[in-house]
């Protein structure tokens, strides 16, 4: 038996083994499949830019973590690119990756809110949000449970405020934010308001400013190192892959939205979020190969603005990310996927 087909049945087997943990099973996994040593929730507007689409493949190929539930979120009102920004058109586009993966049924998606938190900081209440506190405050499990953001933060923020005890029981990877001054300047041209956090620039002041959650942030300086090049996709995804030819297609359809307008490369900046939960150290687990500085969290201004705050928590700040491991990590996992596939046929 080939190398190649002896890792595609552990990625499958993976993947049977992670399904049942998220259907609530009993399923035991083989000895060559990790245990799972944390609970991820996944949360992203993902009718909007593709890279959530990626990051998302990514993390339901990866063993090591216990997906607990999918949160599609919502978007700016007027979308991403033709693409709708509500909250049901990125559960709707969730639903699309489950079926080329015939994961359909076997992971919970939960619908995000369509509106940002009001002016009075109220929370706004869905099924995501209700989820959250619901998995937070589980008593019967001590596997830490990551909250990995992609987008707004109108969900989490309202769980929070409908639950503050979460706090002690979470901690959240945020893609999202400005550079800080110090550590790093902007692109030239950047926009003041970093994309994620000005979808919902309320839901970010309560996580900063008022609660107790602890951050690892990958603000904008550090997600843009997540760059691939077109030719470096083609060359390294099989177009004809049922999963890979599904995320390609994607990615082409908006670089066409943009009137190819975005050059021959691409930020896949969600696609930290898994390196950060799923990808960490065999001994003393933890993201030791990309770097992170320490700092009280700043308060964040009503114009999205850091202000500081030194008797803040300490947050991470992240400053460089272990590219080589995430996409690598990538491409082995999809043509594994994909290879197997073929094999079924």
């Amino acid at each position: 038996m080939s190398k190649p087909f002896v890792w595609a049945l552990l990625i499958l087997s993976a993947l049977v083994v992670q399904s049942g943990r998220l259907r609530g099973s009993e399923t035991t996994a083989s000895n060559d499949v990790p245990v799972a040593r944390a609970r991820v929730i996944i949360d992203n507007d993902f009718g909007g830019d593709p890279d959530g689409l990626f990051q998302l493949a990514h993390h339901l190929l990866s063993p090591s973590i216990e997906i607990r539930g999918i949160i599609g979120s919502h978007n700016y009102p007027d979308g991403f690119y033709g693409h709708a920004g509500s909250s049901e058109n990125a559960c709707a586009t969730v639903n699309e990756l489950l079926t080329v993966m015939n994961l359909v049924g076997k992971v919970p998606v939960y619908q995000g809110a369509n509106e940002r938190i009001g002016q009075a900081g109220n929370a706004v209440g869905s099924e995501a949000a209700r989820f959250i506190v619901r998995e937070a405050m589980k008593e019967d499990t001590k596997t830490p449970l990551y909250i990995a953001c992609g987008a707004g933060l109108t969900d989490l923020a309202s769980a929070w405020l409908m639950e503050p005890q979460i706090a002690k029981r979470i901690r959240l990877v945020w893609i999202g934010g400005h550079e800080h001054e110090g550590i790093a300047s902007p692109p030239p041209g950047g926009q003041q308001v970093e994309y994620n956090l000005g979808i919902d620039i309320k839901a970010a002041q309560a996580i900063f400013n008022q609660s107790e959650i602890p951050i690892w942030q990958v603000p904008r300086d550090a997600y843009r190192q997540a760059l691939v090049s077109d030719a470096e996709l083609r060359n390294r995804m099989n177009e004809q892959g049922r999963l890979a030819g599904f995320l390609l297609s994607r990615l082409r359809e908006m670089k066409k939205q943009a009137n190819r307008s975005l050059g021959e490369t691409y930020i896949l900046g969600d696609s930290p979020l898994v390196l950060l939960t799923a990808l960490q150290s065999s001994w003393e687990p933890d993201p030791s190969s990309s770097s992170y500085t320490n700092m009280p969290t700043p308060r964040i201004t009503a114009g999205a603005l850091y202000e500081n705050n030194p008797q803040g928590r300490r947050m991470r700040v992240y400053t460089h990310l272990d590219t080589r491991l995430m996409f690598e990590d990538f491409y082995a996992k999809v043509g594994l996927f994909d290879r197997h596939a073929e094999i079924k046929k």
